[in-house]
Order: C-alpha cells, then structure tokens, then sequence
C-alpha cells in the first residue's frame, strides 16, 4: 500500500493473531500507555484515486474524510499486537468509528501521524476499547478520529460505549450492488487484510456464512455519496456499525432530507449495516 505508514502483512497479522489465542488474555485488563508517532506520511495522489474509485468517490471531491484512518489502520494493529495488550487480535469486532477533519486536506503534502489507546468502554457484549489518531501538519493538529473495538464476553467497565439512535424520516436514496471481491480488492488500498473480509474459509473461521465487506468500506461509500462535488474544508462523520454486510449482496442507502442521518440496510430496509451522521462544520467550530 503506497503512502501510508508500515503496513501489516498477512502473514504478521495471522502471527499476531495466533500469538494472541495462544497467550489468551493477560491477567491486567487495563490498556497500555503506548502509542505510536508515524513522521512524513505523504497523501498519495495515486493510492487516493485507487481507494476513492473503490469506494465511489468523484476525483473532485478531493482527499476522502477517511482517508487519514486508512493511512494510521497499521499503527492501530501494531499497538494490538502489542505483548501486554489485554485480549487476544482475533475476534475483536470494530463497533464505532468517529472522524473528526478540521482543516481541507491535499493530495502531495505530508502529515505526522500519533496514535494511541483511549480508553475502556461498557458494551453489553462484553469490553469495549478505543485508539484514537490525531493527524498533524506543521505541528497543528488537522484531523481526528477514535475507532471503538469490542472483546466479546465478560463484563466490562468503564464509560459507556457510544451508540447512535435512528433519525426520523429517512428514504431511501439509491441501491448498491457489492461484489464477491470486494473485500480482497479493499484489502489491496486500505492494508486490511484481515480475512473475515477476504475468504470465505476465514469468515466461516468466526461464524460468518461467507465473506463481509470492510465497516470502513461501508462507511466510505456512505460518504461518497454525501461528499459535495468540492469535497469539505471541515466535517465531522460518525458511525455505528450495526449488523454484517456480506459478500456477494445488495445494500440500499437511506437518508434524512437534510442529508446529515443515513442508513446502510439491507435490500429489504429492514436490516441496518451501518448507522451514522455527517455534520458540515462552518469555521466558528473549529479550534485548533
């Protein structure tokens, strides 16, 4: 993957993963204080425009509000594959993701990027964690965002982890057709090459019938379709993710008037994939 920091390969993250069942959970639950600097990330034209058509962005739209989470995704597992990371890789389930963009970004320039753990979260299925990425250019920081993971099981502790409740008056807005390779081909622009995404042997592995598509591909051709021809200076897009989008399948998109709450459902509008909400921020909201 060009333009972004280390990228996991398949086989350190099968390792990780293996390491990680065979040790189990550490005896502490608490998260390291660790995080990661990644200096002279470069926004990469090309890798850009590989993962924009992917996901159904207009090349002027600029560089996509998710862009920068692809970009730190490696750091997010070196952290997890960390010895005196409390619960074993496999099997962790993303369940949130925020994204917070505070000035425009452009393709060529160079960013540092930090991440690190936050916090533990109650989850009634079990523990649920965050690692938040703060990206900066010239020492300002320029976006933000904060994944939320879950280890099934137990009982959890901490605050709440967050959730988003269904908006009024959606419709429905347009149909997506999802290939049988998606996963595969998303796995070749983002570096998520976890495979629950890319095989059917490895998501029958977790209990899948067959393949998902990436929650980050969901969220980004939500986005897609949300973006103004010009792309954003500021916004802010959060997500709930819901319920498995498998792969082959159908999924229909729906939105408020306002075009701010969206939903990613099932062909049928009764399933919600994804939940989520975009706001446009005007500079008065940005504080840097």
């Amino acid at each position: 993957m060009r333009g972004a920091a280390s990228p996991i390969t398949i086989l350190q993250m099968a390792g990780g993963a293996a390491r990680g069942l065979l040790r189990g959970e550490t005896k502490t639950r608490d998260l390291p204080g660790a995080w990661l600097r990644a200096n002279d990330i470069r926004l990469d034209a090309d890798a850009i425009a590989d993962y924009g058509r992917l996901c159904g962005f207009q090349q002027g739209q600029g560089v996509p509000l998710t862009w920068p989470q692809i970009l730190a995704f490696p750091m997010h597992l070196r952290l997890m594959m960390r010895p005196d990371f409390p619960f074993p890789l496999a099997g962790l389930v993303h369940l949130h993701n925020r994204i917070r963009q505070r000035a425009r970004l452009t393709p060529g320039e160079t960013l540092s990027l930090d991440t690190s753990f936050g916090c533990l979260m109650t989850h009634e299925r079990g523990q649920a964690f965050s690692i938040l990425t703060a990206a900066h250019r010239d020492g300002v920081v320029v976006w933000e965002g904060q994944s939320v993971y879950l280890k099934r099981g137990g009982q959890g502790r901490g605050l709440a982890a967050p959730a988003m409740r269904a908006a009024s008056e959606m419709a429905r807005d347009q149909a997506w057709r999802v290939p049988t390779d998606l996963g595969r081909r998303y796995a070749g622009v983002s570096g998520d090459a976890n495979p629950i995404h890319t095989s059917a042997l490895g998501a029958r592995l977790f209990g899948f019938p067959r393949a998902i598509a990436h929650g980050m591909w969901t969220k980004a051709r939500a986005l897609a379709v949300l973006t103004p021809q010009r792309g954003f200076d500021a916004a802010e897009i959060e997500v709930s993710f819901r319920s498995p989008l498998l792969l082959p399948g159908e999924a229909a998109f729906f939105v408020t008037p306002d075009r701010r709450d969206f939903e990613v459902r099932d062909p049928t509008g009764e399933r919600v994939h994804l939940r989520g909400r975009l706001n446009v921020l005007a500079s008065s909201e940005i504080t840097v």
